[in-house]
């Protein structure tokens, strides 16, 4: 499955699954050795990054997040391996930022069924 873990000095999160487009989504938070789990309703979060994504460019305006968080994400994401690598805390400075994302820009959707396997012979003959 696309279960997610991040440990840190004081516990733990994960996320199993970290994504589903058609099912519950649980987070595990474990601080101090204490677990906190919530579970978040089923949704179709795919479908609503594809409508604001689209509303944005109809309306030619920049979405959020915009490069500066994939810029960001990156950052972290090189950190880790560089920790990783050298077996010690690797510390980034923040950007800065302009703007960031509100509760005004949710847009929930129910969540869609998992399509039903089809049984057919493959277009060119193998399996």
């Amino acid at each position: 499955m696309n279960s997610y873990r991040v440990i840190g000095t004081k516990g733990d999160l994960q996320l199993d699954p970290a994504f589903d487009y058609a099912g519950e989504i649980k987070r595990y938070l474990t601080v101090n050795g204490k677990t906190e789990e919530r579970k978040f309703p089923e949704r179709d979060q795919f479908a609503s990054e594809l409508i604001y994504f689209a509303d944005c460019i109809l309306q030619n305006q920049d979405p959020e997040p915009s490069g500066v968080e994939g810029l960001a994400d990156i950052r972290v994401v090189e950190a880790l391996y560089r920790s990783a690598e050298e077996r010690r805390p690797v510390a980034i400075r923040p950007l800065q930022r302009s703007r960031y994302p509100v509760p005004e820009q949710e847009i929930e959707n129910p969540p869609v069924k998992a399509p039903a396997v089809i049984h057919a012979e493959s277009p060119t003959g193998g399996k």
